[in-house]
């Protein structure tokens, strides 16, 4: 995903949202998980978060609303109000589109059991026939803010030619409903425990990047569903890797890495700034 000569100036990042839709398995906690089909232009075959762009349509002042009001999540995600409504609803039509997950309901005490019945204006949804907004409206729904946590904002790497500036939101898989990964950009999906899922990607046997993998890390720490929901983060400050390439590879340094301050594509940092699986 990056060229040998990256962007100069740095592509602005487009808005973003991603979901990471959590239960509470036999062995714990669990998360859902996609892995993108190889042909996409950003993060082929990578395991991911359901989640996406921001649509215009997403800040639509219309729609119904229980919850945290804009102005609260602005205040989490350092935005105004209104691009914290947009990343709000991208984050609940995003995970619906890509999981079959609804996070809406009648009102604000009650939640959807089966969204099977709403599996035509999912397409819709998809091939924007439709608005969030308008499809809630016509169900007779709202959407539930209050079912969704804040949890970071990764931005992606200046190095890149396609750069996103994503919040990143935690949410229980709702009672009777079902995750299904029913979508076109994706050839994968699963529930598994975070500490599995890492496995994996240590291994070799999917790819995963740093937002990923660090969100992992710290649902892993968490431990339980009631834990991860319990977290409260006064603020999300944005976390900006850096690319460097080593060799014919690249590494992402994150901010905290002691590289990070000298950190550039082609500077390779040495062997006391390695940090496994960066």
């Amino acid at each position: 995903m990056v060229p040998a000569t990256p962007p100069n100036p740095p592509v602005t990042p487009k808005d973003a949202a991603t979901v990471a839709l959590v239960r509470e398995g036999h062995a714990g906690l669990e998360v859902f998980l996609l892995r993108r089909v190889t042909g996409m232009a950003f993060a082929g075959g990578m395991t991911v978060f359901p989640g996406g762009g921001v649509d215009r349509r997403d800040a639509d002042t219309s729609v119904a609303w229980v919850g945290p009001e804009p102005a609260w999540w602005g205040r989490k995600f350092s935005c105004d109000p209104s691009t914290a409504r947009a990343l709000v609803c991208a984050a609940v039509r995003e995970t619906f589109e890509e999981s079959g997950v609804l996070l809406a309901g009648k009102d604000d005490v009650s939640v959807v059991a089966d969204t099977a019945k709403y599996a035509d204006v999912r397409q819709a949804l998809v091939n924007r026939e439709v608005s969030l907004a308008q499809f809630l409206a016509d169900a007779g729904l709202v959407l539930r803010a209050d079912l969704l946590r804040p949890w970071a904002n990764w931005v992606t790497p200046a190095e890149e030619p396609r750069r996103y500036d994503t919040r990143f939101f935690l949410a229980v898989l709702p009672e009777g409903q079902q995750a299904d990964g029913q979508t076109s950009e994706a050839d994968h999906a699963a529930w598994q425990r975070p500490q599995d899922a890492i496995d994996d990607w240590k291994a070799g046997r999917v790819g995963l990047l740093p937002p990923t993998w660090m969100t992992l890390a710290e649902l892993r720490e968490a431990g339980t569903v009631a834990a991860a929901m319990a977290i409260d983060r006064p603020t999300t400050d944005k976390i900006i890797p850096k690319v460097v390439r080593r060799g014919s590879k690249l590494h992402a340094v994150l901010p905290d890495d002691p590289a990070y301050a000298t950190a550039s594509l082609g500077i390779e940092p040495g062997p006391e700034d390695e940090v496994a699986g960066r």
